[in-house]
């Protein structure tokens, strides 16, 4: 995630404040510290970063914690405040027509953020359409019409024009009964005069609702020059933050947003249309703390049930919790991290379970590829209901047996066997969480998915 090294440098350095009661001046220096070293490597501009960290010292040194309140949680409630106020607000997207045009270098993500916006608004009840105007870049067409195609929405390029004014005009009258339309334009490698007389011949154009600037994750002090650059030409309304899947430091986004006096709108969180998040500052930064984001969860837990469209009412999750993790739990579990995304980023929306807890795990106890999600279905189909319930019973001979059926070889059987092992082990760390602290978190789930509402909801160590 983006600004991940930040979150795990700070929770290390709080928790060598658990048992005080109060902060002195050398815990809250040894912390602003590490915040201003950690903003700093991933790329915030300084002036950012001093106006940050003096801050978060000022009300460390001055504030009375109130009662009954930890010296860890004080400073972690400060630094989340501070870190909420430093991401501002959400970019407002209404759910209604309207037309969003995409704008960035190249290799920034536009073309395939312009599909994951549509889908995002398919997914709401709209009808989107994606209008490809970029006529620079080699393939480009055919990248925007794959993945508008990969998101089931509507499309309009036109790979024989090269005036990409006339095929934004003509896109919008092609797809005039679409509710929202995404227009996306050329890149460059860098900022040139040509890029931008383009842009803005094509805003004049289309009259786009907002303009959302997209930037790769990976973007370092750069980001401010261009920012700044777009938001003279055509006024930046939000930034889109693409490729947060990778290593990404990510602070140039944070300069970007804050030179534009914008805010965030959508995070791309992945390579698939489905993967994109619309930007909830208080989940995010309660995520980045180790904090957890239910709200975010609950969502992508609905999605998933969505695409299955059924439930499985004999199966009980909380079963897995109490050390009767069978391979057919694993199976459903397989399916769910394949509809819901990449593990780490589902356990850092879970309170206490993200970030520290998973560099704790083995790198491979969740590592269950595509292919290897394939050859295990396989395998199990070829098993007895008592081997599924009971896989520590399978033998040598069961071994041999399964894997003639499944037309897999016997060291694939023993990859499925030692997976379930390593993750059974995984889930066990899990279960000194008690039957009261699961029912709290299930509740505030279920809260958090009734009202609908952003924020802390209270799921903080200070909520």
């Amino acid at each position: 995630m983006v600004l991940d090294n930040l979150g795990s440098s700070l929770r290390g350095t709080m928790d060598k404040l658990r048992g005080k009661s109060r902060l002195d001046e050398d815990d809250v220096q040894e912390i602003v510290k590490e915040i201003q070293r950690s903003l700093l490597q991933a790329d915030v501009e300084v002036d950012l970063v001093m106006d940050l960290s003096s801050n978060i010292e000022e009300r460390a040194l001055n504030e009375e914690p109130p009662g009954g309140t930890s010296a860890r949680d004080h400073i972690l409630k400060i630094v989340y405040e501070e870190m909420v106020e430093v991401v501002g607000d959400s970019t407002e997207i209404p759910l209604e027509p309207q037309t969003i045009m995409l704008a960035g270098l190249q290799g920034s993500g536009k073309t395939t953020t312009a599909a994951k916006i549509a889908w995002w608004f398919s997914k709401k009840g709209l009808r989107p359409a994606v209008i490809q105007t970029d006529t620079f870049r080699p393939g480009s067409y055919q990248q925007a019409k794959q993945m508008a195609g990969n998101a089931e929405v509507q499309f309009y390029g036109d790979p024989d024009a090269e005036d990409p004014v006339k095929i934004a005009r003509d896109g919008l009258e092609a797809t005039e009964d679409a509710d929202v339309h995404i227009v996306d334009t050329a890149g460059r490698h860098a900022l040139e005069t040509e890029l931008i007389d383009e842009i803005e011949e094509i805003e004049r154009e289309v009259n786009p609702d907002r303009n959302l600037l997209v930037l790769d994750a990976a973007i370092g002090q750069g980001a401010k020059e261009q920012a700044r650059e777009f938001d003279d030409a055509i006024g930046i309304d939000g930034v889109t933050i693409t490729k947060l899947d990778g290593t990404a430091k990510g602070g140039g986004a944070l300069t970007a947003v804050n030179e534009t006096d914008s805010s965030i709108a959508f995070l791309g969180t992945g390579e698939t249309v489905q993967d994109i998040e619309r930007f909830e500052p208080d989940g995010f930064i309660s995520r980045l703390l180790g904090m957890g984001d239910l709200k975010q969860l609950s969502e992508r837990v609905e999605r998933a049930m969505a695409e299955t469209g059924e439930e499985d009412d004999d199966w009980e999750p909380e079963d897995m919790l109490q050390g009767n993790f069978t391979l057919k739990d694993m199976q459903r579990q397989m399916d769910a991290m394949n509809k819901m995304g990449p593990l780490d980023q589902v356990m850092d929306m879970i309170p206490g379970m993200g970030g520290g807890m998973m560099d704790q795990l083995p790198d491979d106890a969740m590592d269950v590829t595509q292919d290897r999600m394939r050859n295990f279905e396989v395998i199990m189909d070829s098993m007895t209901d008592e081997e599924l319930e009971n896989p520590r019973s399978i033998g040598a001979k069961q071994v041999q047996r399964i894997a003639r059926g499944s037309g897999t070889d016997e060291e694939t059987v023993q990859e499925l066997l030692q997976q379930h092992k390593m993750m059974d082990q995984t889930l066990n760390q899990f279960q000194g969480m008690g039957d009261g602290d699961m029912q709290r978190m299930m509740r505030k789930m279920q809260d958090g998915r009734k009202d609908g509402e952003g924020g802390m909801g209270g799921l903080g160590p200070f909520g």
